[in-house]
């Protein structure tokens, strides 16, 4: 069973409520929402009900997506943790990500590393502790921004809670082929992220800097199916996976016109995940 939601970080300059935006998703036809960590503290003061509302609606929250401090004070990062915990309980999420750092693998020493894998195993235990999962981004300039380094991130923290967001994106923009890197990681694989980009040359857009500015640039963001990365055998292998457990995969479309690029994606992506469903469906949405 895949499931399939949306980010509210595609909606982070928009002025929308989130019942405004679950409504929306609900018809739709996605199966949640995923909640940036900003979002999920602020909206924590006037969200109400809007948890349970939005599970009325069909709708879950699989993931926090938030930034665990592995530099600084312990005592800060465990009280961070604790709370972003709690926000998951609050939202219903079963997941909680994090980023490894904010240092490319190749610029840390040996004992860099191990020192990082070391908080990160405590604060994996932290949130274990709590009966949620952690999940640990592949993004670049972090501890996990190729296979190697992840896999090696993974051995060295050497905890059974710990998984991974694959960000087929990011996967490939390090130069290894998504679905090689997937057949490695699928043990340790909870969550992906979907999203592409029409060169290899404009990859620059996601840097955090520039999607975080609304003056930032979009040039070069596309559709999931429509750019330089090929999804197609990732499509595939996810369609034919068997293993009963869902396997939650969320849009995170950084660009433009988010109500019409998501729901095509979305339309797109039903039809390629079920062969059974009728071609034309499929036809219709391109």
């Amino acid at each position: 069973m895949i499931r399939l939601h949306l980010c509210t970080i595609s909606f982070r300059h928009h002025l929308i409520s989130l019942p405004e935006l679950a409504a929306w998703a609900a018809s739709s036809g996605f199966d949640g929402i995923e909640l940036w960590g900003a979002h999920a503290r602020h909206l924590l003061e006037h969200s109400g009900h809007a948890a349970e509302a939005m599970r009325r609606q069909g709708l879950i929250i699989p993931m926090i997506s938030d930034y665990l401090p592995l530099e600084g004070p312990e005592t800060h990062a465990l009280t961070h943790t604790r709370q972003l915990c709690r926000l998951a309980h609050h939202w219903g999420a079963t997941k909680v990500r994090t980023f490894a750092g904010h240092r490319p693998s190749a610029e840390l020493s040996g004992a860099e590393r191990t020192e990082l894998a070391r908080r990160l195993r405590g604060l994996t235990e932290c949130v274990a502790q709590e009966g949620l999962t952690p999940v640990v981004e592949i993004h670049p300039n972090t501890l996990a921004d190729d296979l190697q380094a992840t896999l090696a991130l993974l051995e060295a923290v050497d905890h059974p809670a710990l998984g991974v967001n694959f960000d087929v994106l990011h996967v490939w923009e390090a130069g290894i082929d998504p679905l090689s890197a997937l057949r490695e990681l699928a043990p340790w694989v909870r969550h992906f992220h979907l999203k592409n980009i029409a060169r290899r040359d404009q990859l620059g857009v996601f840097a955090p800097a520039n999607v975080y500015s609304p003056a930032g640039s979009r040039e070069g963001m596309v559709p999931v199916l429509e750019g330089a990365c090929d999804y197609g055998p990732i499509i595939d292998w996810l369609a034919k996976r068997s293993d009963a457990t869902p396997m939650d995969v969320s849009l995170e479309w950084f660009g433009p016109d988010c109500w019409r690029v998501l729901s095509q994606d979305l339309r797109r992506l039903r039809a390629r995940l079920s062969p059974q469903l009728d071609q034309a469906a499929l036809a219709c949405s391109l």
